[in-house]
């Protein structure tokens, strides 16, 4: 992992590291899990996520995409061009063969009041949050949860002040129902409960500027384009 980006040419070249770590995810029983507090079940699920998102791209690599993948506006180096990537691959997790999108979806978005779980795990694509240097461990993940979500808002795919408008990443618009109950209340505005808790998030967890123009409740809010782009440190 260089920065925001990832090397998969080096990581398709060299797979004995995520290999085991693949393995060593898989080997979790059901029974361990159950065993497991919150805290850690979230951040073996993050780890699992994003180590298998890694495989999917290096299993595929180098994804080239169809020559017609223009007209759906996808780019063809992007993880969309992977045919059922988050819908029919299955890993081992925890005893059972789960998809990405269950792991997402089913299991940490459903089981858990983790919002900020969307700031950890990593798609693979330009304006995810990007894939931290160290596995996320229960020990430290409120404060790891902490840092990913500020160094997301503080990048410009997570985040733009642009005078009184606050251009946030599309996250915070898909997902925005798994923040209100934690994050709406702490605006006090006039405003639709939406808005309220992007201004929240961004209030706790934005940089200095972004933090007081959204306290003040009043700023506008617009969304990024999100780039599909896979997070490549080679351009392709």
């Amino acid at each position: 992992v260089m920065g925001a980006r990832v090397d998969y040419a080096k990581l398709q070249q060299h797979p004995a590291a995520l290999d085991a770590v693949i393995d060593e995810l898989g080997n979790v029983t059901a029974a361990q899990f159950q065993h497991w507090s919150a805290r850690q079940q979230i951040a073996y699920l993050i780890n699992a996520y994003n180590a298998f998102t890694l495989q999917a791209i290096v299993d595929h690599y180098p994804i080239q995409g169809r020559w017609f993948s223009w007209l759906s506006l996808t780019p063809r180096n992007s993880i969309k061009q992977i045919d059922g990537v988050w819908t029919r691959l299955r890993w081992p997790v925890a005893g059972a063969d789960r998809t990405l999108n269950e792991i997402e979806h089913e299991i940490l978005r459903k089981q858990y009041r983790e919002p900020r779980m969307h700031f950890a795990i990593n798609c693979a694509s330009v304006s995810c949050p990007r894939l931290r240097h160290e596995p996320y461990t229960s020990d430290h993940l409120e404060r790891q949860l902490i840092l990913a979500a500020r160094d997301y808002l503080a990048s410009d795919f997570g985040l733009i002040v642009d005078g009184s408008t606050l251009r946030v990443s599309s996250i915070l618009s898909w997902f925005n129902d798994d923040f209100v109950d934690q994050y709406a209340r702490l605006i006090d505005a006039d405003r639709p409960s939406r808005d309220r808790t992007i201004l929240g998030i961004i209030a706790k967890y934005g940089p200095p500027e972004a933090s007081r123009l959204a306290q003040t409740g009043t700023a506008r809010i617009r969304f990024l384009k999100y780039d599909w782009s896979l997070n490549d440190t080679a351009t392709n």
